[in-house]
């Protein structure tokens, strides 16, 4: 049964004592503290969108077009009432919400994927991990709970199925497939401090740690400064597949027994394409705003794809979630789960495992809190009728 609202009771019984929260509770104050005592450097890298940022506005302000209808005299909001877990890809979740895979969480902490896995395993939520990771697959693996490995397909396939097959062994419940990102996309605020990590050796971790990538360098990256540098420009001619198509799809089939989702789907052949192929799920997402800029919100694609491939694949959300009614928003529609992103991230730069721990509790309690308010025991009981257009 669904406990998570109780965070709330430990913040007031705390105040009666004159404690107050250290951090904000919410996922606008969680920004304006990280902007304050984070390196700008990994500030923009987490905050930043494409271009002029339109598409990462847009998530958000797509949430502004649909209200919430909710229930009453129905006895949800009574302690033990709800039980928020769901069944995704066969992973048992204890709320619909992963943690959306977000690299180079080295220039956020020290031990920066190791700390989420820790935290998402204590709370009962997924984690989906970046292969763009400070932290290695294996590393990952062995603190998380339920957890998804998310595969950047290099431009070797022998490289690709060794980062698959070792997410698999490392205990991972399923393969997410980025897809939006070949390339990445024109991001003003890394450009102007001239900061893209993984030139500087941050973020390549399962790439230094892999077989197939190490059998290609002269020497081992941690030999020297020189051999390093080479091992980072072979990083660099590996990162991005421009090569990808629905077939490989069917190819990653053959590589693993795990499901496979495709992640930045926001056009509905896109997704029938990737079901045809053989996916399992489809996450609608842009990626945050990060790749194109004056994308389509990623909740307005929401519905369309649902429509599409529901009845044939699961279909999860992600991007422009920052509270408790917005996942139940993305529920509503007909999303099976949500990916959470950027407010944890800055709540890990901020203060490492309290901070992450604190910004998913706080999300956690809203949507508990929203549930249980609306007249809702499971998320089962979300869809079409729970929301209205604004």
């Amino acid at each position: 049964m669904s406990g998570f609202v109780d965070f709330q009771n430990e913040i007031y019984l705390a105040g009666l004592a004159g404690v107050l929260p250290a951090l904000p509770l919410t996922a606008v104050g969680l920004e304006r503290r990280a902007r304050e005592v984070l390196d700008p450097a990994a500030f923009a890298y987490v905050a930043g969108s494409a271009s002029a940022e339109r598409t990462a506005a847009a998530n958000v302000a797509a949430f502004e077009k649909y209200r919430l209808m909710p229930r009453v005299l129905r006895g949800a909001s009574a302690p033990g009432a709800r039980d928020l877990s769901v069944e995704v890809l066969g992973t048992t979740l204890a709320a619909p919400v992963l943690t959306a895979p977000i690299g180079v969480l080295g220039l956020l902490h020290d031990r920066g994927e190791a700390v989420v896995a820790e935290v998402t395993r204590e709370l009962g939520i997924g984690m989906v991990l970046s292969t763009a990771a400070s932290t290695t697959i294996e590393q990952a693996g062995a603190a998380a709970g339920e957890w998804w490995y998310q595969l950047y397909w290099p431009n070797d396939p022998e490289l690709a199925r060794s980062f698959v097959e070792r997410g698999e062994k490392a205990g991972a419940k399923a393969i997410v497939v980025t897809v939006d990102t070949p390339a990445l996309g024109w991001r003003p605020r890394d450009l102007e401090l001239g900061h893209l990590p993984f030139l500087h050796g941050q973020g390549i971790a399962n790439y230094l740690a892999d077989p197939v990538f190490r059998a290609k360098l002269p020497a081992p990256p941690e030999e020297s400064e020189e051999a390093m540098r080479t091992a980072i420009l072979t990083w660099v001619g590996l990162f991005g597949n421009h090569g990808l198509r629905p077939a490989d799809i069917s190819r990653l089939r053959e590589w693993t027994s795990l499901p496979i989702a495709v992640k930045g789907v926001v056009h509905p052949d896109d997704a029938r394409q990737c079901v045809d192929a053989g996916a399992d799920a489809v996450i609608v997402s842009n990626h945050g705003g990060r790749q194109v800029d004056g994308a389509v919100a990623a909740l307005d694609a929401l519905p369309t794809i649902v429509a599409t491939v529901g009845d044939r694949a699961e279909v999860l959300f992600d991007s422009g979630v920052r509270g408790g009614s917005d996942v139940m928003i993305a529920l509503s529609l007909g999303a099976r789960a949500v990916l959470y992103g950027r407010p944890w991230a800055y709540g890990l730069g901020i203060a490492g495992r309290d901070g992450v721990r604190h910004a998913l509790r706080a999300l956690l309690a809203d949507f508990d809190s929203a549930m249980g308010l609306s007249g809702c025991t499971t998320p089962a009981e979300l869809n079409r009728t729970m929301i209205s257009r604004a």
